[in-house]
């Protein structure tokens, strides 16, 4: 034993001093993430907004845009034709577990999203179907599952394509990715919302193609359409994203060790970063014609096995956007001048809704992201925009504004009646469909109807040991629902808590209990006045005029750099210690609750001396 530890320490050291030779990407920022947290004691990107695009509903698929399956995930995303697309997966139940299909969703402003719409339908495996090495074989009802790592193209004469992949797998613990399935699908997204027909455009070796129930893409009339495959099969640094599913030995595929979920960006000199899952990295001088060496793990990332994006951002500097952990949780942007060296670590999602359906390998947390791919747009706004999934079960985007920040300075002096859409981007907003946070008419508004998420919305403000904060809310019941206020410091930790409780009581978190402060009526409007003050761990409320006297914290903290309101209790569930794969459903998944709607009008801050 004593051997071969010696032995894996000399290998270690020699990984590592690889590594530091090597001229790539390496985290040398100090913050790391703290996975006993959901947010990871992480400080937020300024202004970052998550928006739930898709929510899944097996009992009422009428809600959830016609589609009742329950596993939903990785998703792809692109703007063109002045408009956002996303693509992901679908299955019943669990992964690499058939049926499986591929959606989309469009959206013309990032926020208010289309129902999914089938683009790839499930496909029936041919009876006898099986792999090498396998006696198993697919009986007459077996359908493939989707399973690709590129979603679309941008081609050069203007034709949007769409990509998925049919693997098969014969059990729910095989691999649709081990390049013994069926073949690769591809089809025309047109300008006026239709689609082109299926083809295939690359076919498994372990396929008899005589029994493909879609023509070959060279089959097509369209000759701009068939321009726009071969063109996207000429350049290595698209296929390098088929290698998982493609045949081992594909010619198309210039680098053929199994990493995973290949993802890529320019440096300034033309030089191309890769990413691969685990955040293994490497270095191509030729556009992915080869690499400057076997893929290692970046230095200082911590990441497992989940997808990590990056690209190069609008004000010309880098992003990388992954799980700083061995979970997938929270979800984090990290940024660098130069695309190499890597400073900082900021909170992008810090939330895990509860999973609501069980199934094969469905993981806890906001996971597998991705944004646009060079080429395959630029938006508007020239912020960053993403996509993820939530659980492996719901669809979110994620809009981070560049240049990416973490701090406030001077005083924060919001209002919603004045310069509405101004102050909604200066926010953190969580949204769900069921708990929406959003502008409407003159005030930030928080909806929640859903019994197993909230809405969300942050202010960060310049960080002081002594601030006054003055916010006005109008609840528009009092009977059920529940708002929480949270003072909060830079690492996510609440010292003070104010709750407008369900039963039409206004409290403050004193220690264990909630204490009263004052009733409170609905349609009434409350304006808060509080001086805070972090070195005598209180401070002082006053509730339209009335003075409520002094307060403890609950918690003590160092600084106060964020106002947060919540429609639900803090969550805690899951954590490092809880089993994988959830084998329940809870109760009611699908059913909506009685809404409550909290109306906030307005929130000033400022340091104090």
């Amino acid at each position: 034993m004593k051997i071969k530890s010696v032995l894996l320490s000399v290998s270690v050291v020699a990984f590592m001093q690889q590594a530091i030779a090597q001229d790539t990407i390496k985290y040398v920022g100090k913050t790391l993430s703290n996975v006993d947290y959901h947010h990871g004691q992480l400080t937020p990107a300024v202004g970052t907004h998550n928006i739930q695009t898709f929510r899944a509903n097996r009992e009422f698929p009428e809600l959830a845009g016609g589609h009742g399956f329950t596993y939903n995930h990785q998703p792809f995303l692109a703007y063109w034709n002045n408009t956002y697309y996303q693509q992901f997966l679908s299955n019943p139940v669990g992964e690499h577990v058939a049926e499986g299909k591929t959606l989309l969703q469009t959206s013309k402003d990032g926020y208010s999203w289309s129902n999914p719409i089938e683009l790839f339908p499930p496909y029936l495996v041919p009876e006898g179907f099986t792999k090498p090495d396998r006696t198993d074989k697919a009986g007459k009802d077996l359908y493939a599952i989707m399973h690709q790592r590129m979603g679309f193209y941008s081609a050069k004469n203007g034709k949007l394509l769409t990509i998925g992949y049919y693997g098969v797998a014969l059990d729910a613990k095989d691999d649709p990715n081990d390049g013994n399935g069926i073949g690769r699908v591809v089809r025309e997204i047109k300008k006026d919302g239709t689609f082109g027909p299926i083809y295939f455009i690359r076919f498994n070796s372990s396929f008899n193609q005589k029994l493909a129930k879609y023509p070959f893409y060279t089959k097509s009339k369209d000759k701009g359409f068939v321009q726009a495959c071969n063109e996207l099969m000429a350049q290595p640094l698209m296929m390098q994203q088929w290698v998982e599913e493609a045949d081992r030995n594909d010619p198309l595929v210039p680098f053929k060790r199994p990493v995973k979920a290949f993802a890529y960006y320019h440096l300034n000199d033309g030089r191309v970063v890769g990413l691969w899952k685990h955040a293994l990295t490497s270095i191509s001088k030729d556009n992915g014609e080869s690499w400057e060496y076997s893929p290692l793990r970046a230095p200082g990332f911590v990441n497992s096995n989940a997808k990590i994006w990056g690209q190069k951002t609008s004000d010309g500097r880098f992003a990388t956007v992954y799980n700083p952990s061995e979970f997938r949780w929270p979800l984090a942007v990290s940024t660098s001048n130069d695309g190499l060296a890597y400073t900082d670590l900021l909170l992008v999602n810090g939330e895990i809704t509860t999973m609501r359906y069980g199934g094969n390998y469905k993981s806890y947390g906001p996971q597998y992201v991705r944004g646009i791919l060079e080429g395959n747009g630029v938006v508007p706004d020239k912020n960053m925009w993403l996509t993820y999934s939530m659980n492996k079960e719901d669809m979110w985007v994620a809009k981070v504004p560049v240049p990416v920040k973490s701090t406030v300075s001077g005083v924060v002096n919001d209002d919603f009646a004045q310069n509405p859409n101004q102050a909604y981007n200066s926010w953190n907003i969580y949204s769900p469909l069921w708990a929406s946070a959003k502008v409407e008419g003159n005030a930030l508004v928080l909806r929640d109807k859903d019994p197993y998420d909230y809405a969300k919305a942050d202010r960060v403000i310049e960080a002081s040991k002594k601030a006054k904060i003055e916010f006005t809310v109008t609840p528009q019941q009092n009977d059920n629902g529940s708002l929480q206020i949270e003072f909060v410091n830079d690492m996510g930790l609440a010292a003070s808590r104010i709750i407008f409780d369900n039963d039409g009581i206004i409290k403050n978190k004193a220690g264990y209990r909630n204490a009263s402060l004052s009733k409170y009526e609905a349609g009434q409007t409350y304006h808060f006045v509080f001086t805070v003050d972090v070195t005598t761990r209180s401070y002082q409320v006053a509730i339209n005029g009335a003075d409520k006297g002094t307060k403890l914290f609950f918690q003590p903290v160092s600084n106060i750099s964020k106002v947060s309101f919540r429609t639900g209790d803090v969550r805690r569930f899951p954590d490092a210690d809880t089993p994988t794969d959830q084998d329940f459903d809870v109760k009611n998944p699908g059913v909506a609750v009685k809404e409550a709607v909290y109306r906030i009008s307005s929130l000033k801050a400022e340091r104090l001396k």
